[in-house]
């Protein structure tokens, strides 16, 4: 299995980026067919500045960026959940690179679509400082619901699991060295 891990925080010393690399660790053991996207080390303009209307020629990462999903038979993103979704950066990595033509694509006279990324499978690493039951009672999931449902599979990507790291804020050292391993472990199972 090809295995691209996206880490969606800005921050390249968050615990997101702890957890990345505990899940590289992991598949790498197993497989050697890993890569990464670390979206606080390359430079894009996360707005889609026209819509749809007019193209915006896209940066050089971000068409190795499509490379690699193109190439990639399971995508792993890690990044936290802030105001009930993902950061900005992410959200305009997907705005920017999930485009028509690549991701998916309307058919003429019709509401239906093909999706475009079909075959592939996903796996969400979310960390949150909101309780999960907390999350899943009140909040009902909501920004893991996008991610899952309004855009990978809309583009075709299933199935796609969620492994919710939580609450954050109020975690032990030894909790976060506990969560580090579970994620590891889900590597080195998918190698």
């Amino acid at each position: 299995m090809k295995i691209l891990v996206i880490i969606g925080h800005p921050d390249p010393e968050s615990y997101c980026s702890a957890l990345a690399r505990a899940y590289i660790e992991g598949a790498s053991s197993r497989t050697d067919r890993v890569r990464a996207i670390d979206l606080s080390q390359i430079a894009f303009d996360p707005n889609l500045k026209y819509g749809y209307r007019k193209r915006t020629e896209l940066e050089e990462e971000l068409q190795k960026a499509q490379e690699s999903i193109l190439w990639a038979d399971h995508l792993v993103f890690v990044y936290p959940t802030w105001w009930g979704t993902m950061p900005a950066v992410l959200k305009g990595f997907f705005d920017r690179v999930f485009l028509p033509g690549f991701a998916y694509k309307y058919r003429e006279d019709s509401p239906l679509w093909d999706r475009l990324l079909k075959g592939k499978s996903a796996r969400l690493i979310v960390t949150m400082d909101t309780p999960s039951w907390y999350n899943r009672l009140i909040y009902r999931h909501a920004g893991h619901r996008v991610m899952k449902n309004n855009i990978l599979h809309f583009c075709g990507i299933k199935p796609v699991r969620i492994t919710e790291i939580s609450p954050i804020n109020s975690s032990s050292e030894s909790q976060r060295a506990s969560w580090l391993q579970k994620v590891r472990r889900l590597g080195a199972e998918l190698g």
